[in-house]
């Protein structure tokens, strides 16, 4: 089929409470990762690759730096004369008020009566990964579902609005589970749906008249013993980000090169904001070991399994292990950082010492010196 009769929305605000301290200036979507990304490039990109040429972003707050990095969409070939990229503003909606995916979607009415295509694609963006949406459309239809939950199988996400499914040998879902389900291992959804738009729009409408907003509780959990509410298993590696620990170890692991390959792949690009800059400058006396480096970085120091983003500029004699240095930061010398997130244009002292754990990093807010 031609994916063009499929538009994509993406709602970078859900989850936002998995990284309040970070998600306090930006949407979660914008959160930068990997040392030159932000987590929107994920699901963007994967839209773009499977040949989506209409896109909306529905926002609800803090989406001034997500605006800034999306721009027009020229990046991931979405700044066009037709279609291409929406930013949808939070219209009439209060932080009271908004309630997830319902709220959002319930003043798209303009927006989906001028738009032609037929199926829906929703998707949030805590998940990294390298996902092929074509084979989610494409089960969607040949099962003649009325929604498609997209899931995977392994140890359940803690967050609280995790959906744990229970489905058939159709994968036809038989029951579904909110939060905390008392169980540690399953099936769980990964914020990824694909719907007709016309049942989206009655849907959403139905609800709002019940004063019911809650998209996974009020309309699948509600409706999947009288829907066709099928899952599709997503096979493709991914790294799901419920938790500034889990967010620090899905950075982590982009420093081995098998996980690097699989979310990095040549045949499905992931792309962002395009940005020239000079290469990274690495000092005589520095020393980078199993580390990303960005652009424009300076290296005068040591760094050990860390991810330097760009413009960040590391002193003599300064130390960085099991790091993450966001873009602009200074870390000056005979300072030493271990297990420590350094948020945009952070300031380190020098003979300054951080030391935090992998499973319970240290957290430096944007702006800050110390």
């Amino acid at each position: 089929m031609s994916y063009t009769n499929v538009m994509g929305l993406i709602f970078p605000n859900m989850h936002d409470e998995t990284l309040r301290d970070m998600t306090s200036v930006r949407a979660l979507g914008s959160v930068p990762f990997g040392g030159r990304y932000r987590l929107i490039d994920f699901t963007l990109s994967n839209m773009v690759n499977m040949g989506v040429s209409k896109v909306g972003v529905i926002t609800k707050s803090n989406y001034q730096s997500l605006m800034d990095h999306l721009g027009s969409g020229k990046a991931w070939d979405l700044s066009r004369k037709n279609q291409g990229l929406y930013i949808l503003p939070p219209f009439g909606i209060t932080d009271e008020s908004y309630a997830g995916r319902i709220a959002g979607l319930a003043t798209l009415d303009a927006f989906f009566s001028n738009s032609k295509e037929d199926y829906v694609l929703l998707s949030d963006c805590h998940v990294v990964g390298n996902i092929d949406y074509e084979k989610i459309v494409d089960a969607h239809i040949a099962s003649g579902a009325d929604i498609t939950v997209a899931y995977q199988t392994g140890v359940i996400p803690q967050l609280d609005s995790t959906l744990v499914l229970s489905t058939g040998l159709d994968d036809r879902i038989a029951d579904i589970a909110i939060g905390d389900s008392g169980e540690t291992t399953g099936k769980y959804a990964i914020g990824l749906y694909v719907i007709a738009k016309a049942l989206l729009r009655q849907l959403v409408h139905s609800a709002v008249s019940r004063n019911q907003m809650h998209f996974e509780r009020d309309i699948l959990q509600r409706n999947v013993q009288d829907m066709r509410i099928f899952g599709y298993e997503v096979t493709e590696k991914t790294l799901m980000i419920s938790s500034l620990a889990s967010y620090f170890a899905a950075n982590m692991a982009l420093l081995d090169p098998e996980t690097r390959a699989k979310i990095f792949r040549t045949d499905r690009r992931i792309y962002t904001k395009v940005r020239d800059c000079c290469p990274a400058i690495y000092g005589l006396k520095s020393s980078v070991s199993n580390s990303l480096v960005a652009d424009g970085a300076v290296i005068e120091g040591s760094v050990k399994n860390s991810i330097i983003f760009r413009d960040v500029k590391i002193g003599e004699n300064a130390r960085i292990e099991n790091c993450i240095v966001m873009q602009g930061t200074i870390v000056s010398g005979s300072s030493t950082l271990g297990s420590v997130i350094l948020d945009k244009d952070v300031w380190i002292k020098e003979n300054r010492t951080l030391q935090g754990f992998e499973s319970y990093p240290i957290f430096i807010e944007k702006g800050a010196t110390v």
